[in-house]
Parts: structure tokens; sequence; C-alpha cells
């Protein structure tokens, strides 16, 4: 049974959908990528203020975060949700049923692919829809919405972890378009996202005259001379070494993984001068804190290894360092009996004619009913996590890696999914990425993700600021995994001791006397 509050606000989603679609493709076509988000981020921010919230920018020192606050009736609980929008490199797909880059860019720009675009929204339509159903009820309470940039490398949750923007909240609510079986319409149960440690190898060849200098050799001012390997070498040097000893790392189970990026390398040129700089990052994904220490640990031996063999010396910088979750039933039920109310997203004859479409493009035939029947259907949380388990040890508590985690730390977190759009395959195909980024960014397609998501973020937040067992039952569950709340004795504290990594070559849109582009020219 809703309450009055809960039907005002799925009334007031339904009332701004078309405004919720829109927003949708403005985040989608900004395609920007993670620490510069600049359009945005700006955008919410100025979006926030016009519907009555006090916004701080760039909060815990991120340029591309902020964290809004509005207040009911003076008193009440917390509320605390967010808005993802960072992008991906080398994924830019334009709202189309053909490949195609968006106009005037290649396809190495970037693009969302999960998407955030859209999770962003999803989570603003819920927080409007609240604040409306607050405001016309005179309901207590206080709703707090943080911008989150640079998630897909982990980076701004631990920093605003650290930096206190989790503390005092009564519930956390994150979502997540589905992207993987079985978290499709449904709420993690006891099985969360892992540890995740990023970080970037700096390689510096500032002295290539040493080379020979045991030797006594001079280092003639030649293009024949013999001079230091430089940075180059030594990033190549890690790069394949780790990749050599990525197995001797760590025990072959509990799904770990790294991977890499090379954002550095040298001088854009081929004369015989050592390259002074280059940088690699690497992620990886653990289910506990220990197999991440001990794998950078090898990669820090590596990185010392190559600098050593080519000359250089090299400095380690952080990018993340995030907990692994912590599972809270009591939250998880709110949220799940709030999806079991509005049911999955269902796609109407425009998606499907779009998804036909993109089927005929692709020399396939077109199917009547084209989606995954998966996505128009709710499951049950324990049931999901009993699919979940099967292909893993009883040992593992944790499983694959999402910042959100750093947030259940802080207060009693869900962690819910709704189904993006995904289509069915013919047997033995499989469809190429760009056609999950543009079914991301065509309104018939995701609208109804958008909109479903939006319904049961209202509904579980209300149901937290007015049913106050709920909120005490999450509360008391949070204490007892915890070990006494923040600070308990099960408690892990913010690892980020590091400072936001602003300052590096990450991909971005670049505006010369060309015009504006991705920073690898058209």
């Amino acid at each position: 049974m809703t309450s009055s509050a809960q039907q005002t606000a799925l009334a007031h989603v339904d009332a701004i959908a078309g405004d919720l679609s829109r927003w949708t493709r403005t985040i989608f076509d900004f395609g920007e990528t993670a620490w510069r988000e600049y359009e945005s981020a700006r955008w919410y921010v100025e979006l926030l203020r016009r519907h009555g919230f006090t916004v701080e920018e760039g909060s815990a020192g991120m340029p591309t975060a902020f964290c809004a606050h509005w207040t009911g009736k003076p008193g009440g609980p917390v509320i605390g949700m967010y808005a993802e929008y960072d992008a991906v490199p080398g994924n830019c797909q334009d709202a189309a049923t053909v490949r195609r880059p968006r106009p005037g860019l290649s396809e190495h720009a970037g693009g969302h692919t999960d998407p955030h675009s859209a999770l962003g929204t999803s989570s603003l339509g819920g927080l409007l829809a609240t604040k409306q159903a607050m405001e016309r009820h005179g309901l207590a309470g206080t709703l707090r919405f943080t911008g989150e940039p640079a998630e897909k490398v982990r980076g701004s949750k631990p920093l605003h972890a650290a930096k206190g923007y989790y503390d005092g909240l009564d519930g956390m609510l994150s979502f997540h378009p589905f992207y993987m079986l079985p978290m499709c319409n449904t709420v993690r149960w006891d099985t969360h996202c892992g540890a995740a440690y990023s970080m970037i190898y700096r390689f510096i060849c500032d002295e290539p005259e040493a080379w020979n200098r045991a030797a006594g050799a001079p280092i003639p001012q030649s293009h024949s001379a013999v001079r230091a390997p430089g940075a180059n070498d030594a990033l190549m040097m890690m790069y394949m070494a780790s990749k050599a000893l990525r197995d001797s790392m760590l025990t072959h189970q509990g799904g770990w993984s790294i991977s890499e990026a090379i954002l550095t390398a040298g001088q854009a040129t081929a004369d015989n001068l050592p390259a002074g700089l280059a940088e690699i990052q690497y992620m990886m994904r653990m289910p506990t804190l220990d197999m991440a220490e001990q794998a950078t640990a090898m990669l820090d031996r590596n990185a010392e290894m190559a600098a050593r063999m080519t000359g250089c010396r090299y400095e380690r910088h952080w990018v993340c360092k995030s907990r692994p979750g912590l599972a809270n039933h009591a939250i998880a039920n709110v949220v799940w009996e709030a999806m079991s109310t509005v049911g999955a997203p269902r796609w109407d004859e425009e998606a499907c004619r779009l998804a036909r479409e993109i089927q005929v493009n692709l020399g396939l035939e077109p199917m009547e009913k084209p989606f995954l029947a998966e996505c128009e259907r709710l499951i049950a949380p324990e049931e999901a996590e009993a699919i979940l388990r099967r292909d893993l040890p009883p040992s593992q508590l944790n499983s694959t890696s999402d910042d959100y985690t750093d947030m259940s730390w802080h207060a009693p977190t869900a962690r819910f999914y709704v189904a993006r759009p995904a289509l069915r395959a013919p047997e033995g195909y499989t469809y190429p990425g760009w056609v999950m980024n543009a079914l991301g960014g065509m309104p018939a397609t995701i609208d109804p993700m958008v909109t479903t998501a939006a319904k049961t973020i209202a509904l579980s937040a209300l149901r937290l600021i007015e049913d106050g067992e709920a909120r005490a039952a999450a509360r008391r569950e949070f204490e007892e995994r915890t070990g006494g709340g923040v600070g308990g004795s099960s408690w892990i504290p913010p690892l980020a001791d590091y400072p936001p990594p602003i300052g590096f070559r990450w991909p971005e849109y670049v505006t010369t006397v060309r015009g504006r582009e991705w920073w690898i020219p058209t």
C-alpha cells in the first residue's frame, strides 16, 4: 500500500517524464569522460539550484563533483542519492540504429556505455519526485544528492567518503542500470561488490646523460650517441613484465582482475632523444583488500625494476582505493518492496521498431519481440543471490567492483538494478558493442528504464522518511555488521589518503584553432 506522499511522487515522475527524457539525451551527448565532466557537472549544478537546492561545487577537491542539499520541515531523516555522468573513451556512438559516432567526432571520443547518462537522470528524477512529495505533504527531512565523477576509474566516492560527505545519512540509495544477469530488476542481497585499487605509475627519465657515466663516456650532441633508454622503454617493460607475471600474483580463485591503460607515452617525435615521461594506469578488482595489497606490492616491484633497467625513476600515484561492500537486508527489503510496486520496465512498439531496425541493419532477421524477456521481469533478491553464488567459492564474500561500496560503510546502503534495454540474439550471435551504447541514447529505448528507476528511488526514499521503524531496522543492522556503526570494531575506515588525481593526462575534449575536438583528432 503506497502512502499519499508516495502516490504524489509517482505522479510527479510521470509529469516530468518528458524532461527526464531530454535531460538523459543531453548528458548522453556531452559524452565527457573521467575527471573531465565539466559540462555535465555544470548542468546538474545549475538545474539543482533552479529547483531550490543548496549546492557545493568542487566537493572534496574534485572540480567536477558537487554536493547538494534540500530540507523540508526541520528535523527528520537525511536520505542520500547520487548521480554519475562520466562516459568511456573510445566508445563514441550516436543515438542511432547504425554504427556511427556523434556528429563531428570519431569513434575514439567518449561515449556512454552503462549508461551513466541515464543513471544520473534516473536518480535526479527520483530526487525531484521525493522533494515534490515532501513539500506537498509537509514531511520533515533532508535530501542529499552528490555528483560523482570518474566512476569508471572508481574515482570520487572513496574521496567523498574520506571527507565525510556520506556521514550522517539514514539511508543511501544506489542505482545502476542492469548490464549483467542475474542483476536485473533486483536488489543486491549478500554478495556486494569487492575492493578496487587503481594507481598510475609515472616513469621519468630526467638524467639520460647518466646512462654511461660509470664508464666515463661523455655523451656528445649527436643523433647517433648512446643515451638512457628512457621512459617509453620503462613503460613497455612494466607493461610486459606485469602481463607475464600476472598469473603468479594471486591464487587462481576469487574472480580478480587487473587491467591497464597507457595515459602518456613520451614525446611525439622519433628523434634520438630519450622519452622523458611515460605513464601507465592499473585498475585491479579484488574480493578483498588483502588481495589488492598483495598485487600492489608486486606491481611496485615491477615498476622499480623497469625504472632501474632503463635509466629512469618512478612514482606511484593513487587513483582509487575503494573498500568492499557491506550488505544491509533491511534497506534492501525497502527498495525491493518499492521495486515490486513499480514493476519492471516495459518497451512499447516504437522501441521495438527501433530495435528491429538495428537487427535489420546488422543483417539479422527482425524479431517480433526483440528485447530480452528478463528485462521485463523482476527477480527476487534472494533468488538473484542464489544464481550469483553458483559460480563463486563459498569463501568469496564479494564479487566484481564498483565504488558505491564506500558509501555502505557510512550509512545503510541499498544497491539495486533496473534493466536497461538489451536485445535478444539469434543462437550463436553476439551483438557488437555499439548496439548497447546506441540503445542507451535513444529516448524510446532508454526512457522506460529511467522512469522505472526514478519511481523506485522516490518510493524508497519516502518509505525511509515516513517509516521510522524501517529506518531503525536498517540502522540496527548497520551497527551489527560494523560492530557499533562508524568507528565500530568491524568497521573499515576510508582508504583515500591521497589527493584527487585530477592533474594527469586523462582523455578529454580540447579546443584548438581547429575547433572543439577529442584529444585524438578526428
